[in-house]
């Protein structure tokens, strides 16, 4: 596996990782890491590597965009001094422009999300062991549907960003694609974007093949 022993993987994002995590810090016990895919994983770097003892902290916060990130990098990310840090934002800097539209002040366009996301990134890769850039998602298994292909365009400039960093890219929307073969989007999220636990378990299981976790 990627994450070394002792490492400490910071993992920050929208509430799709949030997922009722403790403030200010995503840490601790009685489900202090949310009920999403950073407690199972967490829950299963536990229990398959023990001698590791990898600290898991979450830091998502729900609404977020990739503004809000940068709002918040120093204190929530730079501060707590990660080994490993693992980025999931996109899905409300699209979201907004289509529940929202006629509040443009909200919309994160394509070269504003790269560009925020290219600076995150690259300022921040340097300091790190390891870095996992995780892809957004619109769980629609029609491509031509307006939101799936706008979601689509941000997951390739997250997905640039990451090969240009040396980052590990986690496509996340592959991952739904694959479930969406044999599952209605409904049974994973009742709004095609919160997740339930299969669609928790969905993205535990694209992050942990990317970093190589072994069963």
């Amino acid at each position: 596996m990627k994450i070394e022993k002792g490492s400490k993987l910071v993992m920050i994002g929208d509430s799709v990782t949030d997922v009722g995590r403790t403030r200010p810090i995503g840490e601790g016990l009685f489900d202090a890491l949310g009920k999403g895919y950073v407690s199972n994983i967490d829950a299963l770097l536990t229990t398959a590597y023990p001698a590791h003892n990898i600290r898991v902290i979450n830091q998502g916060c729900g609404g977020n965009t990739v503004r809000d990130l940068k709002s918040r990098w120093k204190e929530d990310v730079l501060d707590l001094k990660p080994d490993w840090l693992s980025i999931m934002i996109g899905i409300n800097d699209v979201w907004r422009q289509f529940d929202l539209p006629r509040q443009p002040e909200c919309h994160v366009y394509p070269e504003e999300y790269g560009a925020i996301l290219e600076e995150l990134v690259g300022g921040t890769q340097p300091s790190l062991k390891g870095l996992v850039l995780m892809s957004p998602y619109f769980i629609e298994p029609n491509k031509s549907d307006t939101m799936r292909a706008r979601m689509d365009c941000y997951g390739s400039i997250a997905k640039a960003v990451a090969q240009r960093n040396g980052a590990i890219f986690v496509d996340t929307q592959a991952a739904f694609d694959a479930a969406l073969e044999h599952h209605h989007a409904t049974s994973l999220a009742w709004d095609r974007i919160h997740p339930n636990q299969a669609g928790h378990m969905i993205i535990t299981r694209a992050f942990l093949k990317a970093i190589e976790f072994s069963w």
